[in-house]
């Protein structure tokens, strides 16, 4: 019975020592999966009836859905901007629409991202998929925290160098001929700072960053890591392997989600059999609203209004799961106010790290909400800007404001017809069918004090983004 007694002590001791060694237990793993143009209403645990998708639901099912949960701008680089910064994307100078192949500027290396703070902390980093916060040199996911980089630097929709030469061809088309994908674009794909493949093949490009992202997984399990993994699609042009394709091009929107289902399985499974679920957080979410004029060929809002572009819910309210047994209650929702702004302090929260003090943030810590029951979000406003980075919303409580200048918030001349001013209550309406504008002027009147308020303070303390010309210094 003695020796019985040592044994089992000592076999704990044993497993007690390897999870010290590897600071599993301190240093939980992260992975961010986060599509291009996903609608709110495109995941079976969102309420789709027509796209099957059992590897995210099964997410839910072990974790928690959040159905208020809002990216910082209705289109592409300024809603990766602010994910991995913290911050509204006029912060770090990224909120004037999205970066092309002819752009000269990008995400600032002395910015703090998500990547930078977890590296610092020992963790390996690893970006796999659309980048689309500069395309040179300077301003790839190596000089931003990540160890390695394998994806497209932009939109699958833009050609090197110049953005020229893009085909005209009806998406339709572009479906039924998938050598379209080499044939009639010239995106090119990047391993670290270099072009690897130019066209890259859009067809097999989704699962290969999954091959990438599995093998990052695999190699770094005995320590702690951090995989962001944007995928391209459904961003159109919409291309997937020849063993799922499905010819007809009314499926094709369906068909790409379900690809990207399974591949989102294979990272779980992976997670899975390595013994990492216990320690290990994986957050899925898209980075704005569906591409609705491109039919079936974009996705569905649910319940929202409008899509891509817009301030209205559709364009920046997404589906988000989180997912961490032992950690996240399964099973559960939250509807609570938060978004992608705040998981670069939430994440540091949870590695007990805290962020550098040089500099403001916009994110708020919100890990409780991940982690507990019958938690209240600190975050209790929400600016709206639009793709073009005009001051155009605020949302507080349950309140919504939109004043949406005729010029679309550009400069305006005494002809310019007044802006069209819209309050909605989001708890009682959620479609913002009604506006409530003329029964509640005082509200009117406060929301817009504060979104100028709280606008004039971001605008005095801009932070230059890259640019070609910046005498810069990035050695980290």
């Amino acid at each position: 019975m003695h020796r019985l007694f040592l044994s089992i002590l000592f076999m704990g001791l044993c497993g007690a020592s390897v999870r010290l060694a590897t600071g599993a237990e301190a240093k939980p793993n992260f992975v961010i999966i986060f599509a291009d143009d996903q609608g709110y209403g495109d995941l079976g645990c969102f309420g789709s009836k027509t796209i099957k998708t059992p590897n995210i639901d099964r997410m839910a099912k072990e974790g928690r859905r959040f159905t208020n949960f809002m990216v910082a701008s209705p289109v592409c680089t300024p809603s990766r901007a602010a994910l991995l910064t913290g911050c509204y994307p006029k912060r770090v100078g990224l909120h004037q629409h999205v970066l092309f192949p002819s752009s000269q500027k990008g995400l600032n290396p002395n910015e703090h991202t998500i990547a930078d703070h977890l590296k610092a902390q020992g963790y390996a980093t690893a970006c796999f998929g659309k980048w689309h916060l500069g395309h040179h040199p300077e301003t790839l996911p190596r000089q931003n925290g990540f160890d390695v980089y394998f994806g497209i630097p932009y939109s699958n929709d833009m050609n090197h160098p110049d953005n020229k030469g893009k085909p005209r061809l009806p998406s339709d088309d572009l479906w039924r001929d998938q050598e379209s994908a080499i044939k009639q674009w010239n995106t090119p794909l990047i391993e670290n700072e270099t072009i690897v493949e130019l066209p890259v093949d859009q067809r097999t490009v989704t699962r290969r960053y999954t091959d990438r992202a599995v093998n990052f997984i695999r190699e770094n399990k005995d320590k702690p890591f951090f995989l962001y993994l944007p995928h391209s699609m459904p961003h159109i042009p919409l291309y997937v392997p020849a063993d799922v394709y499905d010819p007809n091009p009314q499926n094709a929107y369906t068909c790409v989600i379900e690809h990207i289902d399974a591949e989102v399985g294979r990272v779980m499974d992976a997670i899975r059999e390595l013994g990492l679920s216990e320690n290990t957080y994986v957050i899925y979410t898209s980075d704005n609203g569906p591409w609705l004029q491109f039919k079936n060929h974009g996705g569905s809002a649910g319940p929202l209004r409008a899509g891509k572009g817009t301030t209205f819910e559709g364009g920046q309210r997404v589906p988000c799961v989180m997912w961490g047994p032992g950690r996240i209650p399964a099973g559960t929702e939250c509807d609570e106010l938060v978004g992608t702004i705040d998981m670069l302090p939430t994440i540091a929260a949870l590695v007990n790290s805290p962020l550098p003090a040089d500099r403001k943030i916009d994110g708020l810590d919100v890990s409780g909400l991940l982690i507990g029951d019958g938690v209240k979000s600190p975050r209790h406003e929400f600016i709206h800007y639009t793709a073009q980075g005009a001051l155009e919303g605020i949302r507080q409580g349950k309140w919504k404001l939109l004043v949406k200048q005729a010029s679309g918030g550009r400069a305006v001349n005494p002809s310019t017809p007044a802006p069209e001013v819209l309050l909605f209550d989001l708890m009682a309406d959620i479609g913002e069918k009604d506006n409530l504008a003329q029964a509640h002027p005082e509200i009117v009147k406060s929301l817009q004090a504060s979104m100028i308020e709280l606008d004039a303070e971001i605008e005095a303390n801009i932070r230059a983004p890259w640019t070609k010309s910046t005498l810069k210094s990035t050695n980290r």
